[in-house]
């Protein structure tokens, strides 16, 4: 297992990652952060330097979503996906192509409170161990951890209110 600040990663099986990080807020509100593109173009940026232009997200099981980041130099990276499975503000499943890299993967995201703090679980099953592998060497945690600080802070700031829109 390996962890940056409160972010904890590990790879149970040969084609998986799994990334826990607990936050000081009710899981409702960790869902809302999810959800909502005002929100998830404020914190889900990875590393710093990076821009979310494009944030399309899935309300439904079969809806699409897509997120494009784009650094100031130019740099594009996105991926897109399916919405498989939506219990809010329990569990969302989606798939996940990601441009530039090979294979689809399935994301599975839980939220689970207690005692007023959520244990936010992602899952990424990749169809090969050679996919995942190479995905772990791309920086994923860095950024993940980056953006995952991003949203402790927004969440901290108060801002979020289950149902409304939050300030720009």
């Amino acid at each position: 297992m390996s962890s940056t600040a409160r972010l904890q990663l590990t790879t149970p099986s040969d084609r998986e990652i799994v990334m826990t990080r607990v936050f000081d807020a009710p899981r409702h509100l960790v869902f809302e952060c999810f959800r909502r593109p005002e929100l998830l173009k404020r914190w889900l940026l990875g590393p710093p330097g990076w821009e979310m232009p494009v944030c399309e997200v899935a309300q439904n099981v079969g809806d699409n979503y897509r997120f494009v980041w784009r650094k100031a130099d130019g740099e594009q990276m996105s991926i897109r996906g399916v919405c498989k499975e939506f219990d809010p503000p329990s569990r969302t499943v989606s798939t996940e192509l990601m441009d530039g890299r090979p294979g689809q993967a399935l994301v599975t995201t839980v939220f689970s409170e207690q005692a007023g703090k959520t244990t936010l679980t992602l899952t990424v099953l990749y169809e090969s161990k050679e996919i995942r592998d190479a995905m772990l060497k791309t920086g994923m945690e860095r950024g993940v951890n980056a953006s995952y600080d991003r949203l402790a802070a927004l969440l901290a700031s108060g801002e979020v209110q289950a149902g409304s829109p939050a300030s720009a």
